[in-house]
């Protein structure tokens, strides 16, 4: 069983509620028909009951079963206001303010249903651009106790039969950290990534982590500031006592294959055996994911967002309905 069925079992085994803030976008309306006939999750859209039963049938689809919620008459509305002026109202937030945006921003209302329990996760972006998804999240989530940062993963999963799937991660399956949110992490934000990119591996995938902090450098080979902060990154999160095996300052193939991480880090539990890959800045970690996607015929899912106090994921605007479903069941795992 292939790593996106194994979190699709896992979806239909503890049904969640996730939030589809986006229905204008017809792709939205398809994707909420297939998640609710493969019963990977519950469903809660955003809108007009009316707008969008009708583009249902339109489309000649069927979406019985989703909880169809218009943010300007929902029940809880009033509730929802209070908390996002208690939320920000060191920013300004006045009363409203909150209403205009949780009555017209799907994104800002869906996120606080999460937030306030209703839902259990929300997937966004088809309809608009990441920054959009992030403000929300961030502004109505905000990160999870003890981090900072929010940041993003790939699941890379090489093709099943191939060679490097027997050699590499857990049956050919890592994860690549931080590929798609903060362009050059400080030390601390790069050890809240290492932390977020370890839970990712447990959530999503199921496999026990084994963190490389990657860097141009094994273990003194090189010095140079940018090897610096990988190495007070380690440093931060041994301070921290985390709950995974990890090791900084390895070089990609010192991480990744036993034979070259005897060489270079004979002493290290991860070396050579590493599934979860920390780059040091954005520009390693979206280089290295397209290279392995392309060069390695590997799948790449993501970006995911990690770091938030509960799930949310965003969806590039080019995504395709299978996409959309994909994330819904990932989402649902990371809820757990």
């Amino acid at each position: 069983m292939g790593i996106i069925e194994q979190i699709r079992s896992k979806a239909k085994a503890e049904l969640k509620t996730i939030v589809l803030p986006e229905t204008n976008d017809e792709r939205v309306v398809k994707a909420a028909a297939k998640v609710l006939e493969e019963k990977l999750a519950k469903l809660i859209l955003i809108g007009e009951e009316t707008t969008i039963k009708s583009k249902a049938s339109e489309l000649n689809i069927n979406i019985e079963g989703a909880e169809i919620v218009n943010p300007k008459n929902y029940s809880k509305l009033d509730k929802y206001i209070a908390e996002f002026v208690k939320l920000r109202e060191k920013k300004g937030m006045t009363e409203q303010i909150a209403r205009q945006v949780l009555e017209n921003d799907p994104r800002f209302f869906g996120a606080m249903m999460v937030r306030m329990g209703d839902a259990d996760g929300m997937v966004a972006g088809s309809d608009s651009p990441t920054a959009d998804v992030l403000r929300a999240a961030i502004q109505v989530i905000g990160t999870k106790p003890g981090l900072r940062t929010v940041s993003s993963c790939f699941v890379m999963v090489l093709p099943k039969e191939s060679e490097p799937a027997k050699l590499y991660g857990k049956d050919g399956v890592l994860i690549f950290s931080d590929c798609g949110v903060v362009p050059n992490p400080t030390p601390e934000q790069l050890a809240d990534i290492a932390t977020s990119a370890a839970a990712s591996a447990r959530s999503i995938v199921g496999m026990e982590p084994k963190v490389a902090l990657l860097s141009f450098s094994t273990k003194g080979s090189a010095k140079h500031e940018d090897v610096d902060k990988v190495i007070e990154a380690g440093e931060i999160l041994k301070n921290r006592a985390v709950n995974f095996e990890f090791e900084e300052e390895l070089q990609a193939d010192a991480a990744i294959v036993p034979a070259i991480a005897s060489k270079k880090a004979p002493d290290s539990k991860v070396a050579g055996k590493a599934n979860v890959l920390v780059f040091p800045d954005l520009s390693a970690g979206n280089i290295g994911y397209k290279l392995v996607q392309r060069l390695a015929n590997a799948d790449a899912y993501g970006p995911l967002l990690q770091g938030l106090a509960k799930p949310v994921n965003d969806l590039s605007r080019g995504c395709s309905v299978q996409d959309i479903v994909d994330i819904v069941a990932i989402t649902s795992a990371q809820a757990e």
